[in-house]
């Protein structure tokens, strides 16, 4: 009797090493699976080597100072323009923000949240990395130069002697742009757009300083602090017929009793 009892509790001491082995063996491989993957997402994020923040730069200027005189004149991009949203690293991405309130962003491939646009960049670079095409897109940050992004992202001092050289550069690729994607041999419309992306972005790389970029000037934005007072005006101005309602009841109140009183006053007086 005592032989066999001895013999189970060995089993069992035996089969509870065997699976707790087992168990270790497991989440080993699931830690290592986890850090292989997190260093290939970190690999992959070195390889593109295209800056997001400047392309997002290059898109807010093409979509303001550009596609609202390419939508007037119904004029369709080619794809092989370099300004074509499809050749936008990351526009797939960028059409993937869902900006719910002022601190509130949601990835809109998985659906989770942040509190800052930044966090999203991250998330998308870290867990969405499969989903840029990196062999048929091109890094649209590479136009910053003709498109003058450091004019609108205040990254280039005014007090920065310039270069004649890299401004030579940004007016050849700002020119090759404007035919490439506006030929003047495809009609007139092409031609106005070709001659307006010229006095709106190439015309102004020189270092004489005398024209700006955007002198076409382009989409109008509301400025925040209009809207904000828009919304107050509407907000106070319902208050505003409640109070001068009151006080209109109470002065034709106060005249009534006025009135009353003068002819009480007029009736006591002896004949």
């Amino acid at each position: 009797m005592k032989n066999t009892t001895s013999t189970s509790l060995f089993i069992s001491i035996l089969l509870l090493l065997l699976f707790s082995s087992s168990a270790q063996k497991n989440q080993d491989s699931e830690i290592f699976a986890a850090s292989r993957t997190l260093r290939q997402e970190e690999e992959h994020a070195r390889e593109v080597h295209c800056s997001r923040e400047r392309s997002s730069a290059a898109w807010k200027i093409i979509e303001q100072y550009l596609m609202p005189f390419v939508e007037k004149e119904r004029y369709e991009i080619s794809s092989k323009c370099r300004l074509h949203p499809d050749n936008d690293l990351f526009r797939d991405q960028e059409r993937h923000k869902i900006h719910l309130d002022i601190n509130e962003w949601q990835c809109g491939y998985c659906k989770k949240g942040f509190r800052a646009e930044k966090f999203l960049d991250q998330h998308f670079d870290n867990r969405h990395y499969n989903l840029l095409n990196v062999s048929g897109s091109k890094c649209l940050a590479d136009l910053c130069g003709a498109l003058h992004c450091d004019a609108v992202m205040n990254t280039q001092s005014s007090k920065k002697k310039c270069n004649p050289a890299a401004t030579a550069r940004n007016h050849h690729l700002c020119e090759g742009l404007a035919n490439s994607c506006f030929p003047t041999n495809q009609g007139p419309s092409a031609r106005r757009l070709n001659e307006l992306f010229l006095h709106q972005f190439c015309h102004s790389h020189t270092c004489s300083g005398k024209q700006k970029p955007f002198s076409r000037g382009g989409q109008k934005q509301v400025h925040v602090f209009y809207l904000a007072i828009s919304i107050l005006t509407l907000m106070l101005l319902p208050i505003f017929y409640v109070i001068l309602y009151l006080h209109q009841r109470e002065m034709r109140t106060g005249t009534q009793e006025l009135r009353r009183i003068q002819k009480v006053g007029q009736k006591k007086k002896p004949s």
